[in-house]
């Protein structure tokens, strides 16, 4: 299994930065993950439109699914039109977007599948497992099985007993980390810091954790420090362009 970083921003993309994103490949099935603010540009570096085999969104936040509408115009209008586009999302979550363009305009771009939070599902050579985490919209974690290997993503998410069993002995915890240490008092159940991520990191006993979705001008190395108080693991932040590769 291999995962690319388009974008670990939150809320909005820093310059020359963008949103969450990630690309996650196995034996030749490309699934985009969150296709967040500014993420195609960087999706089409590396592939083209056409080579995207489904989506998986978490929720229905623009910096997590903004991006899905110039990727499916990229495939729609051109002279050959791309095969539909499975995308998976929670219900409703996707109204918003994909009432961006004319009514019809990409209907044929796209086959979309909803699934309740919780739900199993079979995404290409994937298996998922889905779980409800605390956020301000319904938010989908996912646990991504392929092989031998385990990829665990928290969308945006308050911490959660829930985070742990969703990640219990993953290769690689991808967690949200809006804040490095204090979240807000009106944030709390919504979002976490990098010092919870280490700390629900440990307690899944996680192979290694990958903090996203720092708000622009966090500071990394803080970020890091923080989760590191908490977790003895290996731990990095998601900026674009970075490759891990879970064999």
């Amino acid at each position: 299994m291999l995962l690319t970083i388009l974008g670990g921003c939150g809320a909005w993309p820093g310059a020359g930065q963008a949103c969450s994103g990630y690309l996650v490949e196995h034996d030749g099935f490309r699934l985009l993950v969150d296709p967040g603010y500014a993420t195609v540009p960087r999706l089409l570096e590396r592939i083209t439109a056409d080579q995207v085999d489904a989506v998986f969104i978490s929720h229905g936040h623009p910096d997590h699914c903004a991006d899905l509408n110039p990727l499916l115009r990229a495939r729609a209008l051109r002279d050959d039109p791309a095969v539909p586009l499975p995308v998976y999302s929670l219900p409703s979550a996707l109204d918003a977007v994909l009432a961006l363009d004319r009514p019809g305009m990409l209907t044929d771009a796209y086959v979309l599948h909803e699934f309740n939070a919780g739900d199993r599902l079979a995404i290409g050579p994937f298996r998922a497992q889905t779980r409800l985490l605390p956020h301000s919209v319904p938010n989908a974690g996912i646990r991504l099985t392929a092989g031998e290997r385990v990829l665990t993503y928290t969308g945006d998410t308050g911490p959660s007993s829930d985070v742990v069993d969703l990640a219990r002995g993953a290769d690689l915890l991808l967690a949200e980390a809006t804040f490095v240490d204090r979240v807000p008092q009106d944030s709390r159940r919504h979002l976490s810091s990098a010092r919870q991520a280490g700390r629900q990191a440990k307690e899944a006993d996680a192979r290694h954790l990958l903090l996203t979705h720092l708000q622009p001008g966090t500071d990394a190395t803080a970020a890091r420090a923080a989760a590191g108080a908490e977790y003895d693991g290996e731990i990095g932040i998601a900026t674009s362009g970075l490759t891990i590769d879970l064999s």
